[in-house]
């Protein structure tokens, strides 16, 4: 069997507000675990509580993501003043 191997380069990867995606993601887990509990009861009867419990999870992942996403954007954001700052090469 041949290895498989790439026709062309991959993309380049997309790049845009990550941390408002993630915050946004986030409040939208919550907000449906908040609108779910008040009907909790009906989940049980009908054994679906995971329901309520994936959304809530989802939150708690969404809090671990947003803190993780400002880190990666401070770091980027500071590996490229570094790189504008550092000398380039001088023509003499």
């Amino acid at each position: 069997m041949a290895k498989w191997t790439p026709k062309h380069e991959a993309p380049e990867p997309l790049e845009g507000p990550v941390v408002g995606t993630i915050t946004g993601g986030t409040i939208l887990w919550f907000a449906l675990f908040l609108v779910q509990v008040p009907f909790y009861g009906w989940f049980a009867d009908r054994d679906l509580t995971w329901w309520v419990w994936t959304c809530l999870a989802g939150g708690g992942l969404g809090l671990i993501g947003i803190w993780y996403v400002r880190k990666r954007d401070a770091a980027i954001k500071r590996a490229r003043a570094q790189q504008d700052a550092a000398p380039g090469p001088t023509d003499s």
